[in-house]
């Protein structure tokens, strides 16, 4: 289940910030590293939670920076 969540995830970012899955590295910063925007940002979080029925609390949303941090905050959740 887990590499499955990870792979899924990876297509949602690589989907919605047209980065190929290839150059998406699990510790890139979004918004320093990747030059992610603000709504591409917010797309992502949509994503998940419309994929995973899930509601990110509104503090947590900041922390949601790279892709690892997306990945340990669903395997938290999804169970």
């Amino acid at each position: 289940m887990a590499n499955q969540l990870e792979a899924e995830l990876n297509k949602i970012v690589s989907e919605i910030t047209e980065i190929p899955l290839d150059k998406l590295k699990p510790d890139a910063d979004f918004f320093d590293d990747l030059k992610i925007d603000s709504m591409k940002a917010i797309e992502i979080v949509a994503a998940f939670e419309k994929k995973y029925k899930v509601v990110i609390p509104e503090e947590e949303i900041p922390k949601m920076r790279s892709l690892s941090k997306i990945i340990a905050f669903a395997k938290d959740k999804i169970k």
